[in-house]
């Protein structure tokens, strides 16, 4: 008997499955975030340019010793261009309305449809070290789920998106911090972050945090496969990829 009157015993090929990964919510307040932070760090680099220091305490300027100063903030990277403290204050406080609105529509629409509770709080099996410390490992490798393991977020996902939800409102507030109107409506914010020059201080700190998520988030982007990534947050479909046959 030939080879050709063989049955062929070669399992058949997989076709492409298409997960519904992200609601509508969660796309629009992705992509408003997107705009809003790209406006507010190049709006915040154009007031931090007026005066490129920072200092701890309550007075800073002529009184202390900066931490760190800033020898050139490039013009390309503020909102305006030009030297221009008070238009960089008006983009900022616009932008930051609109951050806070649209943080405050995620966080109320994800608590009422279950994707706070579902996708992002962790297990008590995922928060094991050995569990935590695997996920680091498969990242480092670059070893990304498969399978039914891509359609749901893994424990570093997790702890990172919740670390930005937690710093999100530090942000806000240490913001307000260097406002002398909220100084005298609630001074007690000087007294939390350590004067207006202290509130200044981690206001920066902040946004570079926010700043490193970014980077590393847009990495894994790249890595793990653009197109599907970015096709997912704006569709809502992922594609998912059958895992490695033995």
């Amino acid at each position: 008997m030939s080879d050709a009157a063989l049955p062929s015993t070669a399992a058949p090929k997989r076709k492409r499955e298409l997960f519904y990964r992200h609601r509508l919510l969660t796309r629009v307040t992705h992509w408003t975030n997107v705009v809003a932070l790209l406006f507010l760090a190049m709006s915040g680099l154009q007031i931090l340019r007026a005066h490129p220091a920072l200092y701890w305490g309550q007075f800073g300027a002529n009184f202390d010793t900066p931490w760190i100063e800033f020898a050139n903030i490039p013009a390309w990277l503020t909102i305006p261009s030009y030297q221009d403290l008070s238009t960089g204050r008006y983009w900022h406080f616009f932008f930051a309305w609109v951050f806070v609105i649209n943080g405050l529509a995620y966080l109320v629409g994800g608590a009422i449809n279950g994707h706070i509770k579902r996708d992002l709080a962790p297990t008590a099996d995922e928060l094991r070290p050995r569990n935590i410390l695997q996920d680091i490992r498969d990242h480092l490798r670059l070893k990304f789920p498969k399978g039914e393991a891509a359609q749901r977020y893994n424990i570093l996902q997790k702890l990172a998106y919740l670390g930005v939800i937690c710093l999100l409102p530090l942000m806000l507030l240490t913001g307000l911090t260097m406002s002398p109107a909220m100084n005298a409506a609630a001074p007690w914010l000087l007294d939390l972050f350590g004067g207006r020059q202290g509130g200044r201080s981690l206001h920066f700190i902040f946004f570079m945090l926010i700043v490193l998520f970014v980077i590393v988030h847009l990495a894994m982007v790249v890595l793990a496969g653009p197109i599907n990534e970015i096709r997912s947050m704006i569709t809502g479909r992922y594609e998912i990829k059958p895992e490695d046959e033995a």
